[in-house]
C-alpha cells in the first residue's frame, strides 16, 4: 500500500511495514498514513482493493533484495523499517517436547526474516540520515518474568530481542534507532478474541517509528514505557 503523504523535516517519510495484510501491521501502516508518512505495505500476496502492495516473503532472500531494489528506485530511501511479520503462536507446544521443525520454521519468519529484512535495507537507512527500525516483539520473551509455553513464539521472540540490541549498538552511530515493542495482547487473528483493540497496540509501534533523534534505542517497549528484558 503506496499511500501519498505530507512531509516531515521538509519531506515525505518513507516507511516499510512487513505483515501488512492484516492485524497490527494493517494498522500500523494506516496510523503511519495519519501521520503523514508515505507506506509501503509488505504483504507475503495480493493486492487489496483500493491499495497497492508490495509482495515480500520475508524468508526469501530475493524477495528481500527486489523489495530493496523497487525501494531504492521509486524513493532512494527508507526511514522506517517495522518489522512486523510473525507466525506460530504455539500454545499447543511446552519446550521439554516441542516439536524443533515448527521451531525451525518460526525462527524463518520471527527472526531471520527481520534480521535479512535489515540486512537488505540497510543501505536504504543509511540514505535516511534518520532511520528508525521497529521490531515487534512480544512481552512473553522477557527473561524477567518468562514461564513455560508456547517455545517456538517465545524462543524466537527472545533472538529477535537480542537482535535489537545488537543493532542499537552497532547503528547508532549511523543515527539509526532499533527498538523492540511489544503491542500487548491484541484481538487479532493471532492474538485471538478478548485482546484490547488493534489501534492501541499498533500506538506503541508507532510512537517507535516516528522517534525524534534524540529518542531512545535499543529498548524494549510497550505503550511507550520500558519493559524488563
Amino acid at each position: 500500500m503506496i499511500v501519498p503523504s505530507t512531509t516531515e523535516r521538509g519531506r515525505s517519510m518513507i516507511a516499510l511495514v512487513t505483515g501488512a495484510s492484516r492485524g497490527i501491521g494493517r494498522e500500523v501502516c494506516r496510523q503511519l498514513a495519519d501521520r503523514g508518512h508515505t507506506v509501503v505495505a509488505a504483504t507475503r500476496s495480493g493486492t487489496g482493493p483500493g491499495v497497492v502492495r508490495l509482495k515480500l516473503d520475508v524468508t526469501s532472500d530475493g524477495d528481500a533484495a527486489r523489495a530493496a531494489a523497487e525501494i531504492a528506485g521509486r524513493f532512494g530511501r527508507l526511514d522506517v523499517l517495522v518489522n512486523n511479520a510473525a507466525i506460530t503462536y504455539d500454545t499447543w507446544q511446552r519446550a521439554a517436547d516441542a516439536d524443533l521443525d515448527v521451531v525451525r520454521e518460526a525462527a524463518e519468519t520471527n527472526l531471520y526474516g527481520p534480521w535479512r529484512l535489515v540486512q537488505a535495507m540497510l543501505p536504504l537507512l543509511r540514505e535516511s540520515g534518520h532511520g528508525r527500525i521497529v521490531n515487534v516483539s512480544s512481552e512473553v520473551a522477557s527473561l524477567t518474568n518468562m514461564g513455560g509455553g508456547t517455545p517456538a513464539y517465545t524462543a524466537t521472540k527472545v533472538a529477535l530481542n537480542a537482535l535489537t540490541r545488537m543493532l542499537a549498538a552497532e547503528l547508532r552511530h549511523d543515527r539509526i534507532l532499533v527498538n523492540a515493542v511489544c503491542p500487548g495482547w491484541v484481538a487479532t487473528d493471532m492474538g485471538g478474541p478478548g485482546g484490547r483493540p488493534v489501534g492501541d497496540g499498533a500506538a506503541g509501534v508507532v510512537w517507535a517509528a516516528t522517534l525524534p533523534d534524540d529518542g531512545p534505542t535499543g529498548g524494549f517497549f510497550r505503550d511507550a514505557r520500558p519493559l524488563p528484558w
